[in-house]
């Protein structure tokens, strides 16, 4: 069987672009799937805090958040969620609160009110952060 030159080279044209076509499709796939979207926030004493967003897994937006945070220092993790950290500003190592909620005006405001709640007497939002999706 003969096959002529033509036929190979559109064979492998063909062949080609099915491989550059599937790997497009698989990294966008990786790159930009929403449902790998994590996040966290880290909250210590005097106002610290750290910080993550659209990191792949939850564990990794933990860690990276406690990384920036000075001092010792609790996480909270979100997904396709808002965070919001609140102090009293008279008194930044007094009264404190946190939220995570849906969208950032319910989180900011529920924030604000942990703080009041917990004895804060001018307490003001000190960090948010949302996800890819929050």
């Amino acid at each position: 069987m003969i096959i002529s030159t033509a036929a190979r080279r559109l064979a492998c044209l063909a062949f080609g672009f099915t491989v550059v076509v599937g790997a497009a499709r698989f990294v966008n796939d990786v790159a930009i799937t929403p449902a790998h979207a994590a996040g966290a926030f880290a909250i210590g004493k005097c106002a610290a805090y750290g910080q993550a967003y659209d990191y792949p897994a939850e564990q990794l937006a933990k860690a990276a958040a406690l990384k920036q945070c000075k001092g010792e220092c609790t996480a909270v993790t979100m997904k396709k969620a808002c965070a919001a950290f609140a102090v009293d500003l008279t008194n930044p190592c007094g009264a404190h609160g946190y939220a995570v909620r849906p969208k950032i005006s319910s989180s900011l405001n529920e924030a604000t009110r942990e703080c009041y709640k917990y004895g804060g007497k001018e307490c003001v939002i000190r960090a948010w952060v949302c996800d890819a999706k929050g």
